[in-house]
């Protein structure tokens, strides 16, 4: 797992130009794919960020009364260009923490050529590959939403429990859908599952029957899609159906999105997958806090509230905006023993935390940290019915 190393020295100064004169500035990136294949889900996603630096802010922010500045800005989900420039245009203007990125792919290119070498803290709502969980990261990398490890054990276990033998599986061609397609065959296979084929997918073309053929030739009781709601994910779902293939999909994290249901219409009803997610106090209060501003069940979306909670709420704990200080704070006020903080609390869990006590962040995604840095985990078990994504079970 990730060893907790020495920050670069970039942190440092990055830090003392933040504090030069007395004056402290405290900004925090939220940097997501707002563009490209989960565009659909990174609205809601941003906007419970923003949430979280809202409550604080109106609570009369941290560090001694300042405000939270958030810094937006797009990753493209699978664009690493776009991600690292971006995040190097947040280090320019002085970011100390940043919520993201978003998948797989850019998060780990984002890491290693800009987040590892400025000393940079991130916390990521969303990306979910198994291979993050090894980088040697100085202990600057943490996410809210759990590997995909996890998610393969769970999505053989639903497999199996709806009675499905054998699966055809396709997964999109990046690190993200190859970690998952490995996680769902190796679990799957583990419970006397058969695949009968594991074949990538490339994100953005017109036509996929090349794909469903070699697909449908292999058989199974069932299509597992590893890939983008709103890219290649679609076009394999459209592409089945088109040719009487599969009628009804397996789908993983990356497809659970209220736009799938809408851009497919009724034939989806009966698929179904899962999401990470959790029941409870937790997701009722983050409801609650959000109204209608935005759909704080939307994917991904409690997990970035509680990103962007657990980087403010670990500032007040060390006295620092400095990645540098505050890293090391971030598994004390996300875990046990102290006070449970939900949605809404943020000013209480800063009382408690001026006053020396301790607080166990729950947030709206039952956030417990391990490993370091990784989510534990829960999953909500999803079922497309009459048109929309129902919350079946959770895990």
């Amino acid at each position: 797992m990730k060893k907790l190393l020495m920050a670069s020295a970039a942190t440092a100064l990055m830090a003392g130009a933040a504090n030069a004169g007395g004056h402290i500035e405290i900004k925090l990136g939220v940097l997501l794919g707002f563009t490209g294949p989960i565009e659909s889900l990174t609205g809601p996603m941003g906007n419970g960020a923003q949430l979280a630096v809202d409550e604080v802010n109106a609570a009369g922010g941290i560090l001694d009364g300042h405000s939270v500045e958030v810094i937006t800005a797009d990753t493209g989900c699978i664009d690493n260009g776009l991600a690292t420039t971006n995040a190097e245009m947040m280090i320019a203007e002085g970011v100390n923490g940043i919520v993201g990125g978003d998948c797989s792919g850019v998060t780990g290119a984002i890491l290693a050529n800009v987040a590892i070498p400025n000393g940079m803290v991130m916390i990521s709502p969303s990306a979910t590959s198994p291979a993050l969980s090894t980088v040697e990261d100085n202990g600057l990398f943490f996410r809210t939403a759990p590997s995909d490890a996890r998610e393969g054990q769970v999505m053989a276990e639903i497999l199996k429990e709806r009675g499905i033998d054998s699966i055809a599986l396709t997964y999109t061609n990046n690190d993200y859908g190859k970690g998952l397609a490995d996680a769902i065959q190796a679990n799957f296979e583990a419970m006397g599952g058969e695949v009968t084929i594991v074949s990538a997918h490339e994100d953005g073309k017109a036509d996929y029957s090349a794909e469903i053929a070699e697909l449908d030739a292999a058989g199974g009781d069932l299509l597992v899609v590893a890939g983008y709601l709103d890219q290649g994910g679609l076009g394999i779902i459209r592409a089945s159906l088109d040719a009487g293939a599969w009628d009804q999909f397996g789908l993983p994290g990356g497809m659970i999105g209220d736009s799938l249901p809408e851009n497919v219409g009724p034939d989806l009803n009966g698929s179904f997958g899962q999401i990470a997610g959790s029941g409870g106090d937790g997701i009722d209060a983050l409801v609650a806090a959000a109204g209608d501003a935005f759909d704080a069940t939307s994917p991904y979306t409690p997990e970035s509230y509680d990103a962007a909670a657990i980087f403010m709420l670990a500032m007040e704990a060390a006295g620092s905006n400095d990645p540098a200080e505050y890293a090391s704070e971030i598994l004390n006020v996300a875990n046990a023993p102290g006070e449970p903080i939900l949605p809404g609390e943020l000013a209480k869990a800063l009382e408690i935390i001026r006053a020396g006590g301790d607080i166990d962040y729950v947030g709206g995604s039952a956030v417990e940290l391990v490993g370091p840095g990784e989510a534990a985990g829960s999953y909500r078990e999803i079922e497309v019915q009459d048109g929309a994504n129902v919350t079946v079970n959770f895990r």
